[in-house]
């Protein structure tokens, strides 16, 4: 925000003379002459005397009321401007340490180190050529006098302020030897102190005679940055995209130069430019002075700046194999770098910003170590969590048994999880052999290199406890972790940290960050930009301080000729069982294992944390049973005819609502025997099928059936656990949750949400904590049995009662089914005694009927249609549920004396 203007005081008005009072002194004479005349006394004339007195008096007061006034203006006026000085002293100051700050030169920057950005130096990077005086940016309002403007001009230009001119136009410096030697060394140690050797390159013969050729800018030219050349002589004949040239005080200006200063002493010369000619101070320095920065400047900064601007991975000379798996990852000032991620180590972190080289720099110690070390000393598992590309081109390295990305969810889980069982079958191994370390069982290390750590702790959470566990036990073990991040600050916890000795950071945004990984906040000074990328800081436990590398880049034809080198090696062993197929058939299942005679399979499960995949089986008559939840086409029914087709005493519940209403009534009352295994596809679509009152029953069946019968197995399918329903999945001590409609529907049947997968294999389930391929079979194999169709209601009795409503249309019906019978309307007679008869009528007519209705509930039938069934309460006096029965379908209840009503089918009354 630009601050406001200095207010400047006004000059003060001149005082008006205040008018004399001669109104007032008239009156005192007025006054006295009139008394004289009244009274005649001469000393009534001394009273006219004092109207002069009073002009006298006033005027002479004022006269002193004007002089104090004129004196207080005056000094609030000095005390004002006083202010205004001092404000302008002080933000003359504050511009001028702006500017300086700003643009430093040699002085200010070693000063005050000054920030380095990621942007090089170009032709317009600006250049302080000395002090003088430059226009202000403050301003002021006011103060039209003279000393106003006077103090406005003074305003509007800053003294001793930095003179900058760009770079790109070259710099002439003309005058004697010493002097414009010592400014050259000044400009130039400027520029080095404010750009790193990355970014700026001092070339020329003159580096050595002005003492700076011990500056790490100077000792080796960098394709990539800007150069900046000191030269002498009469023509300009140097490779740079600035110059700096000395010249005698008579000397011509060489082409292209656009400033020049002529310097007659330090403190005095004059700067042209094409703006205009200015008088400067330059600054100088002199060579013994100059030598001391540069030499400073170089122990402090040249590890990093004397680095290669680029190093290929097959210019490095691999270590030969030894104990561990040393591999040379980069070049330091030293020559290349070699690092062992087995005596290093044994786990490695490796951080760095997006775009700083961090997956090159894992790629490139996958290929260093693969070209020395062959399958049988090392494998790989690398997992790649931000996009799945990382990794792609190491997949044809023979050591590397797996890689696994964020597009694979579950893949990515099961990976890791394996990890632990890895853990279990090497220590295994090692107790077999009685060994303490790897080394002494001849079996190959295993290398996990993760890239971004942290998008897969916020993927899996819970996968954080399996890599602290690995870095705790992973040393005896052979296994090693090597943890890529773009920041280690609350992603990688002290627990696993503490294990990973071994520290490789590229350019950290947070010194904080820069400080937990190498113990100082040399990461976060590194240079950004395309020239920095592949710089680190590696640090190893037995180092007290890290060391610079320029990473080398692995290249198309450095992976073939290691690919090509192990092509005749035998493939790794893969540290996790191959995933589950899609599709098992229960004829494979049942041929891999000898089952007990009670045992039944439901399908494989998969364990990866014991690399393990067994058989899921069901035990018939011991196990309670377990529920199938799962949307339609989810491989619900086809799992069910896998267990009806090992068990063919297997009892299927109906769909149908009545039969399956008839099956568990003859269940729960023991009529009829209960199987050892029973079968229940979409019990919850049966269940909806039903009115409110037969749903409650229902499900009360089966909650007698599931809680009270011990000896048999229940295995129920549905689409959702909602509603009544939860009561009996709750009775089942298992749940197979498989593909559900919704995210909701999974966690409201009991799933987590990480175990949720929208398009879920069919026969993919999830049971307990494991996932499990349930059996197939072909459709024909272990289908439910036909449903049997109701034989139809014959008359058995000389008179039946028939209560429905519309009983016209229905004795026509009714006429037409049983022409052996005599139908008649309710209230008519019997004409016919040697048949059967039927007595039509609705409830109104059979209550105005009473004793027919009576001698017929005695001696005959009663047949109640299904959509009455009030009038069976009404008529009949049944107060319990009777059988199911549709409506609408040709259904009635039968009621016969005191006995309980029985469902009949009257074909006559279905709709055709």
């Amino acid at each position: 925000m630009e601050p406001l203007p200095i207010v400047l005081p006004s000059a003060p008005l001149p005082l008006r003379r205040a008018p004399l009072p001669f109104m007032a002194a008239i009156v005192p004479i007025a006054a006295g002459v009139v008394l004289w005349l009244i009274t005649g006394s001469v000393f009534a004339l001394c009273f006219a005397a004092l109207g002069p007195l009073m002009i006298v008096a006033s005027f002479a007061d004022a006269a002193r009321n004007r002089r104090r006034e004129r004196r207080r203006d005056a000094a609030q006026s000095e005390q004002d401007w006083a202010a205004a000085e001092a404000e302008l002293v002080l933000r003359h100051r504050e511009e001028r340490e702006t500017r300086w700050l700003r643009h430093p030169d040699t002085a200010a920057s070693l000063l005050q180190t000054p920030l380095r950005g990621a942007e090089s130096p170009d032709s317009a990077t600006a250049l302080v050529v000395g002090a003088g005086s430059a226009p202000s940016g403050i301003r002021c309002s006011g103060g039209e006098d003279g000393r106003g403007r006077g103090f406005r001009d003074r305003c509007g230009v800053l003294d001793d302020a930095p003179i900058v001119v760009p770079l790109g136009g070259g710099v002439c410096l003309r005058g004697a030897r010493p002097v414009i030697a010592a400014a050259a060394r000044a400009l130039l140690l400027q520029l080095s102190l404010r750009f790193s050797a990355a970014q700026l390159s001092l070339v020329g013969a003159e580096l050595r005679e002005c003492g700076l050729d011990a500056l790490p800018h100077a000792r080796r030219a960098r394709r990539g940055g800007f150069r900046v050349g000191i030269g002498s002589g009469d023509a300009i004949r140097m490779d740079a995209d600035a110059v700096v040239w000395l010249a005698p005080a008579d000397a011509e200006v060489p082409a292209g130069i656009t400033t020049v200063i002529d310097i007659i002493e330090p403190g005095r010369a004059r700067l042209r430019t094409p703006q205009g000619t200015a008088v400067v101070s330059v600054e100088c320095v002199s060579l013994a002075q100059a030598g001391i920065i540069a030499r400073e400047h170089a122990s402090a900064a040249g590890e990093i700046d004397v680095l290669p601007d680029s190093v290929v991975l097959h210019e490095l000379e691999q270590p030969r194999p030894g104990d561990g798996l040393a591999a040379a990852i980069g070049r330091n000032e030293h020559g290349q770098l070699v690092v062992d991620i087995v005596e290093d180590g044994p786990h490695a972190i490796v951080t760095g910003t997006t775009g700083t080289g961090k997956s090159e720099l894992l790629v490139s110690w996958v290929t260093a170590i693969s070209a020395v070390y062959g399958p049988d000393r090392v494998t790989f598992v690398l997992a790649d969590f931000k996009g799945g590309t990382a990794f792609e081109p190491l997949r044809g390295l023979r050591q590397v048994a797996a890689v696994i990305t964020d597009l694979d969810e579950g893949g990515a889980r099961r990976g890791v999880s394996s990890l632990t069982a890895e853990l279990r079958r090497r220590e295994g191994v090692l107790a077999e052999a009685g060994a303490r370390d790897v080394r002494e069982v001849g079996m190959p290390r295993l290398v996990i290199v993760v890239d971004e750590f942290a998008a897969l702790l916020a993927e899996h959470p819970d996968l954080g406890a399996v890599f602290t566990d690995v870095a705790a036990r992973g040393r005896a073990l052979g296994m090693h972790l090597i943890l890529g991040t773009q920041r280690a600050a609350g992603v990688v916890r002290d627990a696993l940290a503490a294990n990973c000795p071994l520290r490789v950071s590229l350019r950290v945004g947070d010194a904080a960050d820069s400080r937990l990984m190498i113990g100082t906040d040399a990461a976060a000074e590194l240079p950004g930009g395309a020239e920095a990328r592949g710089l680190a800081l590696v640090r190893r436990p037995a180092e007290p301080e890290p060391s610079a590398i320029r990473i080398a880049l692995t290249s198309p034809a450095d992976l073939r000729a290691v690919g090509l080198q192990w092509a005749a090696a035998d493939p790794p062993r893969s540290p996790w069982l191959a995933a589950l197929p899609t599709r098992i058939p229960l004829a494979d299942l049942v041929a891999s294992a000898a089952l007990g005679p009670d045992a039944i399979v439901l399908g494989r499960a998969d364990e990866p944390a014991r690399q393990a995949q067994p058989l899921e089986l069901l035990r018939c008559g011991q196990d309670r049973g377990i529920v199938l939840l799962g949307a339609p086409r989810s491989g619900r029914s086809t799992a069910l005819r896998a267990l009806a087709a090992q068990w063919p005493d297997a009892a299927w519940v109906p769909n149908d609502p009545e039969a399956a209403w008839d099956l568990l009534t003859a269940w729960v009352l023991g009529s009829e025997r209960m199987p050892s295994l029973v079968l229940g596809d979409d019990i919850d679509g049966v269940l909806s099928t039903l009115p409110p009152e037969y749903g409650q029953q229902y499900t009360q069946r089966w909650e007698q059936l599931l809680r009270g019968r011990g000896e048999t197995t229940f295995v129920l399918a549905a689409t959702r656990a909602a509603g009544p329903l939860g009561r009996l999945i709750d009775a089942l001590p298992r749940r197979a949750l498989l593909r559900m409609p919704s995210r909701v529907e999974h966690l409201a049947a009991g799933g987590e949400a990480s175990s949720y997968i929208r398009d879920r294999s069919p026969g993919r389930a999830h049971i307990g904590d494991r996932e499990v391929q349930l059996a197939w079979v072909p459709e024909g194999a272990g289908v439910p049995p036909a449903l049997v169709t109701p034989p139809a209601w014959a008359p058995s009795c000389a008179i039946t009662a028939v209560v429905t409503a519309g009983a016209a249309s229905v004795v026509e019906m009714l006429r037409a089914a049983h022409p052996g019978c005599e139908v008649i309307a309710a209230g008519a007679e019997p004409t016919q005694r040697d048949r059967p008869c039927l007595v039509v009528g609705d409830a109104e007519v059979w209550q105005r009927n009473w004793p027919l209705w009576q001698r017929i509930r005695g001696e005959g039938e009663v047949l109640i249609r299904a959509e009455q069934q009030s009038d069976l309460r009404q008529l009949a006096g049944v107060r319990e549920l009777p059988p199911y029965a549709r409506t609408h379908a040709g259904r009635a209840w039968s009621v016969r004396g005191a006995g309980a009503p029985r469902r009949v089918v009257l074909p006559a009354l279905s709709p055709r």
